[in-house]
């Protein structure tokens, strides 16, 4: 899981590859017992 940034105990990692798992981009939040998922939109075209 590759880690974006860490600060203040909060750890920030981002996925970003097309597998069965992991469908759409997005970040993951960690902060102690504590998590948030923020996935990233598609763009239209």
């Amino acid at each position: 899981m590759p880690e974006i940034s860490r600060f203040l105990g909060i750890v920030i990692t981002m996925y970003w590859e097309y597998n069965i798992r992991h469908h759409k981009p997005h970040f993951h939040a960690r902060y102690n017992e504590y998590e948030c998922v923020f996935s990233i939109p598609e763009m239209g075209s």
